[in-house]
Parts: C-alpha cells; structure tokens; sequence
C-alpha cells in the first residue's frame, strides 16, 4: 500500500470512529469571538425625525398668517408685561420653581464645563462651552464678557401670542415663556437675526430637522396654529437620506 493509500485509509477510520460514538458535525458549537450581539440597527436620524415631524404636522391646526393687538413683552411700570417678568422661577412646568432663574437653568442644562459663581448654591452660571444648536458652532461663554449668549424661544413669544397665547392666562403665558422645551441657548447675533420670525421666514443652518420636531412638539403641545407656509417649510426640514 503506498504512503497517499494509507493516509486516505487512515482518515476513513477516523471519520467512522467519529460516527460510532454519535459525533456529528452539526454539534459544534460556534466558538466565542468576544464580542457581544449587536442590537438591529436603528432608523436613521433623518427617518426619525422625518417621521416625527410628519406625524406633528397631522396634529397642529393651519390658520392664515394673523396679527393680535396687545401684545408687549415689556415688565417696565405701565407696560403690558403679557409673558411676564422675564426668567422667573415660580413656574409650574417641569424643572420649574427650583430656586434658580431659568436663563441659569438653561445655561446649566445645554452648556459643557459648567462653572457656577461661588456662593449661589449652583444657580449662577460662570463659565461653559456652548455647542449651537443652531450653527453647529461652538462658543465660550463667559458671566461678566457681555451678552455672547442669548436664550431663544423656539416658539417666538409674539408669534405665540398671535397664535393662540392671547387667549391665556396670565399663569400660562408665564410659563410658557419659561418652559425649557422652549428654550435654547444659542449665540446672541443668531437669535436677533432670527428675532420673532416663524419657519417661513427663518430656518437654522444646522439641524434643521430637529428645529422642526421641536418648533411643532411646542406648538401641539400648547395648541398653537402655525401658517400654511411655515407647515410647507417645516414638511421639506427632515429629507431621508
């Protein structure tokens, strides 16, 4: 027998060998690579928010662009106050009423590296890093350097007032004007560009998408209308990649 028959012989016996005490290929067990299962990947970004926002857009009512008389943010003495006085702490909305004002709440909550003034028990912000929401850009903020910093109101404050706030109380006018999922920090020149404008006149660079979820979760939330044009802008800020 040559050397290549005997091999093929030998290999025959093992493999029936194998056979005889019930060894089947199928019984191997894959080996443990180390890594952990990954979970099934999520719905892109876009898709999310592309969905969010259309499923808000079923709910908010589209009324005709409309200017309401009365309205003055003004709290100076015989000015009409109509949000109330700006930053207060007594509001019911979540996070409200904590003993800090809520410029320092939202500082405190959308900046990175917060420091706080010595003595305010946290509530006075110092210094932090400020990713824009709106820009993408980051800025330093520092208490002291001048208004680098502005908090802005997703939801305008006239726009809401002529879309539906005028018709409130007091209390909930107040609040809404302090209600953090409102509020975002951003550079002080980017929310005066931006000002009292709704979507139709005006749209972040970035994120433009999660600027729509958040302008129309306010605006369901507090049963506000919004315009055809601004419900034709906010449609088109989610596109799928």
């Amino acid at each position: 027998m040559t050397n290549s028959s005997r091999t093929i012989a030998g290999l025959a016996a093992a493999v029936i060998a194998l056979g005889s005490v019930g060894y089947r290929f199928a019984d191997v067990e894959p080996q443990d690579s180390g890594a952990a299962a990954q979970p099934a990947p999520t719905a892109p970004a876009s898709l999310a928010g592309a969905t969010k926002v259309q499923g808000l857009l079923g709910q908010v009512r589209i009324i005709p662009e409309v200017q309401v008389p009365g309205y003055d943010r003004d709290c100076s003495p015989g000015d009409g106050c109509v949000f109330g006085p700006a930053w207060s702490d007594d509001v019911t909305v979540p996070g409200g009423h904590n003993g800090c004002d809520t410029r320092n709440d939202v500082l405190a909550g959308q900046l990175e590296g917060v420091s706080y003034k010595p003595g305010t028990r946290n509530c006075v912000v110092s210094a932090g890093e400020l990713r824009d929401p709106y820009t993408g850009q980051s800025e330093r903020f520092m208490r002291g350097e001048g208004s680098t910093i502005h908090i802005d109101h997703v939801v305008p404050l006239a726009r809401a007032w002529n879309f539906g706030a005028a018709t409130w109380s007091e209390d909930q006018r107040r609040n809404f004007a302090n209600d953090p999922a409102n509020l975002r920090a951003t550079s002080a020149s980017v929310n005066q560009t931006k000002s009292d404008k709704g979507p139709a006149e005006w749209m972040p660079a970035h994120d433009p998408c999660g600027y729509a979820g958040a302008y129309l979760t306010v605006a369901t939330t507090y049963q506000l209308a919004i315009t055809a044009a601004d419900r034709d802008v906010l449609a088109g800020a989610c596109p799928v990649k």
